[in-house]
């Protein structure tokens, strides 16, 4: 394909994602009203009501405190749930554009490589969303008695989203390890003999990271991330292990990358047997006349 085609291939992939993005930040709209909303505040509501706006006669809400609040809010959380419906969707626009110029042991890899990091972004937010009511707790009965907390729409929806995401991103720097092994820039051996200052560095990370800075959620980040690393860390074992079997069959599994290649610079003995080319040719006689 020319370059003109790669653009207009370009723009009708994205056209089509942005479409079903729309789609699905509508759906999301509409869902609002209907179980979305109660699915986000359940952390917060679910709290005793002294840590709470709201009693058993009012009922548990946010505030407010401007007109267009609740659009902002309303449009905030239906593109991000528009975005995680649709998902399927626009990833396979994305997908279909770069798979042509991929090789198949590529393709295998790229396939592999979504899955699973979708699978661990989805598992993080999970236990974001399972330990944001322990950590609301946590950190809402500090206060002291004597206070009454209530928190705006907008602080709520920016602090819960700000968690999942950081959950779900965190949960994918193993899988980064385990990429960088696989195109051979990190090694197992590297991994291993780091893996007290790795499992330091990510209780560090935790601690910066989550937006509560409570030991509970800290401590609920870091742990998972810990065992994933350490699943990292086998499979890189495994991965050297294969690519060490490879190289020994090429033979060439000793030699520096930046060495010359073993060839023999000799000359060789010249063969000094006679072949049809030295037999004598017989010239044909051309009669005069």
């Amino acid at each position: 394909m020319t370059l003109v085609s790669h653009l207009a291939e370009l723009r009708s992939r994205i056209g089509k994602a942005l479409l079903f993005l729309f789609i699905g930040t509508a759906v999301s709209f509409w869902w609002y009203e209907h179980g979305l909303g109660d699915f986000i505040r359940a952390p917060y509501c679910n709290l005793d009501p002294d840590l709470r706006y709201g009693d058993a006669d009012t009922g548990c809400g946010l505030l407010i405190l401007d007109v267009f609040g609740g659009v902002f809010i309303r449009l905030k959380v239906s593109l991000l749930a528009g975005a995680v419906l649709s998902a399927p969707f626009w990833l396979y626009q994305l997908w279909a554009f770069i798979t042509p110029g991929l090789k198949r042991n590529e393709k295998r890899y790229g396939i592999a490589f979504v899955a699973v990091s979708t699978t661990l972004f989805v598992l993080g937010a999970v236990l974001a969303y399972v330990s944001l009511s322990k950590g609301l707790e946590l950190l809402l009965s500090l206060a002291g008695e004597g206070v009454v907390v209530a928190l705006t729409a907008p602080d709520y929806i920016s602090f819960l989203l700000s968690l999942l995401v950081a959950f779900g991103v965190s949960f994918e720097v193993p899988l980064i390890a385990v990429a960088l092994n696989l195109v051979g820039v990190l090694s197992h051996e590297a991994l291993a003999k780091g893996r007290r200052w790795i499992f330091f560095l990510t209780i560090v990370f935790a601690a910066f990271v989550t937006p509560t800075q409570d030991p509970f959620t800290m401590l609920l980040m870091a742990g998972p991330m810990i065992v994933l690393f350490e699943l990292a860390i086998q499979v890189t074992r495994l991965v050297d292990r294969r690519r060490a079997r490879r190289e020994a069959v090429e033979h060439f599994h000793e030699i520096d990358d930046d060495a010359a290649s073993p060839l023999d610079a000799r000359p060789s003995a010249l063969d000094t047997r006679p072949t049809d080319l030295d037999a004598p040719v017989d010239t044909p006689t051309v009669p005069r006349g």
